[in-house]
């Protein structure tokens, strides 16, 4: 296993982050594996090196946090895994249940660390961007969770990239914890965080761990323009249809497929590879529901591609409206 530190800090991390909203419960998406199913993955995880795990509160409404706490517990020492999870989306019916207040950060963050079993979290980012609270009020309360011991390091997750300076610039400002990552939409068929937020992270420093590196399984070469596609989630997941399936992400696909083809090797280790090739690129969050899904993505951490190659994959891209801020 490869390791980078994230961002500019001395946080270690492995070049593959292994995504938990897959695991937790079928109630909440059709295509969310139960903790029995769930822990083989992160104990693969474990085997290979990776130390870095995702998830979110609103995960299974919570399950996550607990599939994720109670497996890490039983097969890892605490100190030497790096957990991440995210707080602004709804937990509960209240007003106060959702968003980045102060309160809903000073609750999620106890109730998260119950669920995770843990005295702290390593990253802890906001879910997204709250338009109704003040930049300023959660920057400060992130800032005294930190201060509390609770959490480590703090990250952020899609936005514009105004709304990320601003936050950067804000902190900076008052001498409050900065953002360290990014956790942004950004694969093979969806491009546009290289107009503005890929150059900003660069510039100041910020790892970035894009979610969906496959594209939520499109970039896999098993999706059909007619029809849905060979998996569970291929045909229940409305999110991916309003985000892909457009002529040219097809396109794209046929690239890496025949790539694939070429080097004998998965789809996926093309897509993945591609993406830790990307200037300033920390570690893809990847999602596993088949373990050939996790040891594609752990094959291709060495997977070299040449600039020939690479530009071959990125020339069919056609751009897109923002999609996956919301």
């Amino acid at each position: 296993m490869q390791y980078i530190n994230l961002g500019k800090t001395g946080l270690k991390v492995s070049r593959i982050c292994l995504g938990t909203m897959t695991y937790g419960s079928p109630q909440w998406r059709d295509w969310v594996l139960p903790e029995a199913e769930s822990r083989p993955f992160i104990q693969r995880a474990l085997e290979a090196g990776i130390n870095f795990f995702d998830t979110a509160d609103m995960y299974s409404k919570g399950v996550s946090e607990k599939v994720l706490g109670r497996s890490l517990k039983d097969l890892a020492q605490r100190d030497q895994v790096v957990i991440a999870t995210k707080v602004y989306n709804p937990m509960g019916p209240g007003p106060n249940d959702r968003g980045l207040s102060r309160k809903h950060i000073f609750d999620s963050i106890d109730a998260s660390l119950r669920r995770l079993q843990s005295d702290y979290v390593d990253l802890y980012q906001i879910h997204r961007w709250d338009d109704e609270t003040p930049i300023e009020e959660t920057l400060e309360a992130l800032h005294d969770v930190v201060k509390s011991g609770k959490v480590r390091y703090i990250g952020a997750s899609s936005m514009y990239a105004w709304q990320f300076a601003k936050a950067l610039y804000t902190a900076d400002l008052h001498g409050w914890t900065r953002f360290i990552s990014m956790q942004n939409h950004y694969n093979l068929v969806y491009r546009e965080e290289e107009r503005e937020m890929l150059p900003l992270c660069r510039d100041q420093g910020i790892g970035v761990i894009p979610w969906s590196p496959l594209a939520r399984g499109f970039l896999a070469g098993n999706r059909q323009q007619r029809g849905d596609g060979a998996t569970a989630r291929a045909k229940s997941d409305d999110f991916a249809h309003r985000l892909y399936y457009e002529e040219g992400d097809f396109q794209v696909v046929d690239r890496v497929v025949e790539l694939a083809k070429n080097r004998g090797v998965a789809p996926a280790q093309i897509a993945l590879a591609w993406l830790l090739h990307q200037p300033g690129v920390t570690a893809p969050i990847i999602g596993a529901s088949k373990l050939q899904h996790l040891e594609d993505a752990i094959a291709a951490i060495d997977l070299a591609l040449d600039a020939t190659e690479l530009a071959a994959l990125e020339q069919p891209y056609r751009p897109h409206p923002v999609l996956g801020h919301g």
